[in-house]
Parts: structure tokens; sequence; C-alpha cells
């Protein structure tokens, strides 16, 4: 069974930092790219950060400055970190793989955790 299991949601106030964690776990062959999404109540989901196996990222243009997207590829795992959070960043955060494995090549979604910035 191929899975992504995320880690690192919370409470923290306006101007706090987090972390989050994501890691692909199962009989996987190869993982291309690796991300970060989140879907604020009422809204729709929208990417913040992706990273290549190569390592090139890519942010939203809200996040851009105060994010960071990285990855250990020996671990599977791709992490976000958050600094000078704002309550517009409160939202479910979901990671998501593009990732070969022995079930199919496509698109994985973790259960998603979430993240709330008080004012």
């Amino acid at each position: 069974q191929v899975q992504l299991v995320e880690s690192g949601g919370g409470l923290v106030q306006a101007g706090g930092s987090l972390r989050l964690s994501c890691a692909a776990s199962g009989s996987i062959f190869s993982i291309n790219r690796m991300g970060w999404y989140r879907q604020a109540p009422g809204k729709q989901r929208e990417l913040v950060a992706q990273i290549t196996s190569g390592g090139s990222t890519k942010y939203a243009d809200s996040v851009k400055g105060r994010f960071t997207i990285s990855r250990d590829n020996a671990k599977n795992t791709v992490y976000l970190q958050m600094n000078s959070l704002k309550p517009e960043d409160t939202a479910v955060y979901y990671c998501a793989a593009h990732m070969l494995t022995v079930v199919a090549a496509g698109d994985y979604w973790g259960q998603g955790t979430q993240v709330t910035v008080s004012s």
C-alpha cells in the first residue's frame, strides 16, 4: 500500500512558524515532483509550493519569501517550512507526489493537516 503521511500542522499566532513534513511509503519505484497544496473553507485547493526530484522549486506568489520547500530523497520526504505566518494562511494543507509505484504511475495525496493562524 502506497501512502503519504503528513505531520506538523497546528495552531500558531500570526508571525510564527510551523514545519510540515510528508513521508511517502510503500512499494515506490520513483518519485518525481512533490508538493504542498492548501484549501481554505469555501475556496478551491491551490498549489503552495512544489519541488522536483532535481530540486527545482515553484511557489505561489502569496508565500514567496516566507515558505521554503525541501525534500530528502533518501527518506522519500518533503518538508514545508512556513515562517511569518498570516491568518490568511489558515487552511488544510495537503501533500502530493507524482510517483511510479507497483500499483500505477500518477498523483498521490496525503490526508491533509490543519494549519490555523490566529491574529
